[in-house]
């Protein structure tokens, strides 16, 4: 990969100016340069650690014929190999092209398919699975809405999860997740399918795309279900339709009417985003529609094969065994695997 570091380092000290300004706080640019920065730095940082490695390795070389040294020379002249081709493979990466979502707080939306209650346990499991992946890797997780059934599932849950690249690392999970088992209610030990749908969209900001007022009907109303009684009481319940395209957000989980609207609004403007670029993506190269998915929410991407305690992503054909170690968060193989593929792509 041939690298220009003179020009990244130009784009630093431009950036530190920037920085360095009475005002760069109140920027709307602040975040997005800060981040920039930092990634520089851990550029720079690896430049240094490779070039550090390549000095100590021509040493070690030079000293693998010694009758004293050499064994330990040549021990080194391993290690320092090993580790010049780790860092330049995180050098590499940091450098391929990435989608600036990657790095937008992500909207997902989980909601039980086919199957009655089975459905509802297993998407309110697939919501304590993203829960449990958040944590492990210090993401925020924001419940937006719940809608809980008696059996103890999930009708249809909402998070929003932010950190560092929560879109990037969650934007495969999206599609039709199916599981096969054989449910607690089951008496005759038949294995049951059933399935959960996943939707992953950036977080849109105001900036990245206009709405407008004329655009939408909304609705406000009594909350029901889960909440509480003073959630109950009041006419705080919100529903927007945007009328152009027919998409309705209800939200009821806060007590105030503005907070209601304030997420009903932000899950709108992910939706209309996604719809955005969905329509853009028509154009895409068919392996990137195959991976990313096309949209369309009845694409089925993984299965969960309880009796057999496999796992399998289908669009990569990646299987693995313990899914209870999976339920618990542990999916990082699955991502990477589809984040390999989807590096291919761009390469």
């Amino acid at each position: 990969m041939n690298i220009d570091f003179q020009k990244i380092i130009e784009e630093k000290d431009e950036i530190e100016a920037f920085l360095a300004t009475p005002d760069a706080y109140a920027s709307s640019d602040f975040a997005e340069k800060s981040r920039r920065l930092a990634e520089i730095n851990t550029i720079l940082e690896l430049k240094k650690e490779i070039e550090t490695s390549e000095q100590n390795l021509a040493e070690a070389k030079a000293l693998a014929e010694d009758p004293e040294l050499g064994e330990l020379a040549r021990a080194d002249v391993e290690t320092l190999t090993a580790k010049i081709a780790e860092k330049k493979a995180e050098l590499e990466e940091i450098l391929l092209p990435h989608d600036p979502a990657d790095d937008k707080p992500a909207i997902m939306e989980i909601r039980a398919g086919a199957g009655g209650d089975e459905a509802s346990l297993f998407a309110g499991e697939l919501y304590r699975m993203y829960v449990r992946y958040a944590e492990k890797h210090h993401l925020k997780v924001e419940l937006i809405s719940q809608n809980e059934n008696e059996a103890g599932g999930m009708k249809e849950v909402i998070i929003r999860v932010s950190g560092e690249k929560p879109y990037g690392q969650l934007k495969f999970e999206g599609g039709v997740h199916r599981v096969q088992r054989v449910p607690v209610t089951e008496s005759q030990g038949r294995i049951h399918t059933s399935t959960a749908t996943v939707a992953v969209l950036p977080e849109a900001s105001e900036t990245d795309l206009e709405i407008k007022p004329e655009d939408l009907r909304i609705d406000i109303y009594r909350s029901g279900g889960h909440g509480g009684q003073g959630v109950n009481t009041t006419d705080s319940a919100v529903r927007i339709t945007h009328l152009p395209t027919g998409i309705v957000v209800a939200m009821q989980d806060e007590r105030s009417q503005q907070q209601n609207r304030i997420k009903a609004m932000a899950v709108l403007r992910s939706r209309l985003a996604e719809k955005q670029k969905q329509e853009e993506m028509k154009a895409a190269s068919d392996a990137r529609k195959s991976l990313i998915g096309s949209g369309d929410r009845s694409e089925k991407i993984r299965t969960y094969n309880f009796p057999q305690d496999r796992i399998t992503d289908h669009r990569v054909h990646y299987s693995r065994s313990n899914i209870g170690a999976a339920m618990d968060g542990e999916i990082d193989d699955i991502i990477k695997e589809l984040t390999l593929a989807e590096r291919k792509l761009v390469e």
